[in-house]
């Protein structure tokens, strides 16, 4: 398995000025990085890409649907901007060097219609998914979907949820990651979660319960690594963390405090927690 960092926890945009950041990652014996797609042009990823060559870091890649009006589950204008943006984001992950572009990509971030998913939005978002999936797969990229918790969206709260929608999509670039902060929330069995859907898992995200410092809260750790092995996944485990740095991605994922002393204690003590857990596993 490969160990990645989340480098949302300093920006939202990577570029040169986040070396120091990254060959600190790399010192640390992380395989690569995790780099956000919110704005900038595939020659900007190109660019970045060349530096992590020469850093000696891999890349996955992440990005939401930010916007109301590039809604998936929306009228057909919003869907074409939605398959418009996926594509952007496609192309400035296969410039990166990535082979893959995770996240919430089947709604927009934070917004609500007042009830459940219903069946007109999954037929909705799954042409757009499934025409996205086409596009990423001649560009080498794989589309990997995240359930988040009922506070974030409302279209995919569960993996069972995320499941069955990738069941619907049934496409072969387009599958589904495990992240264990939302299944902290949302499953009544977090562990019984992965291994009952472990067929559509490519993706792990390892983030504590308060999405601080892995290792210092209440997930199963123990229990979760042992479950990853045992189902025969063999890709990124990434820790996702966030802080107060940047205000706006803050009030997005409603950090109000610290949750860790420095951003050291995060990607260091917490590459340690991964060490340590796949070795008992």
């Amino acid at each position: 398995m490969k160990i990645g960092f989340c480098m949302l926890l300093w920006t939202t945009h990577v570029g040169a000025q986040h070396r120091k950041i990254i060959e600190d990652l790399k010192a640390t014996g992380y395989d690569g990085v995790e780099i956000p797609i919110f704005e900038g042009t595939p020659d900007h990823y190109a660019r970045l890409g060349e530096m992590l060559d020469e850093i000696g870091l891999e890349r996955t890649a992440i990005t939401v649907v930010p916007s109301l009006d590039k809604n998936p589950l929306g009228d057909v204008g919003q869907r074409k901007a939605a398959l418009d943006y996926l594509k952007y984001c496609i192309d400035c992950t296969q410039a990166l060097g990535a082979a893959q572009l995770a996240g919430p990509l089947h709604q927009t971030l934070g917004h609500f219609s007042g009830k459940g998913p219903t069946d007109a939005e999954r037929k909705r978002a799954t042409g757009v998914h499934r025409k996205a999936g086409d596009y990423a797969k001649k560009r080498g990229v794989r589309i990997v979907l995240e359930a988040l918790n009922r506070f974030e969206c409302y279209f995919a709260n569960t993996m069972d949820d995320l499941a069955a929608y990738l069941d619907l999509v049934d496409h072969p670039a387009v599958t589904g990651m495990y992240d264990t902060f939302h299944a902290n929330i949302e499953e009544a069995d977090p562990v019984a979660a992965f291994e009952r859907n472990k067929r559509h898992i490519s993706y792990i995200h390892i983030s504590e319960n308060d999405r601080g410092v892995p290792g210092r809260g209440h997930v199963p750790w123990k229990e979760t690594f042992r479950a990853i092995q045992r189902s025969g996944y063999d890709s990124w485990l990434t820790i996702e963390a966030f802080g107060r740095a940047l205000p706006d991605l803050a009030a997005a994922t409603r950090v109000w405090r610290d949750l860790s002393e420095t951003p050291e204690a995060v990607y260091r003590e917490g590459f340690r927690t991964i060490k340590k857990g796949l070795r008992r596993g």
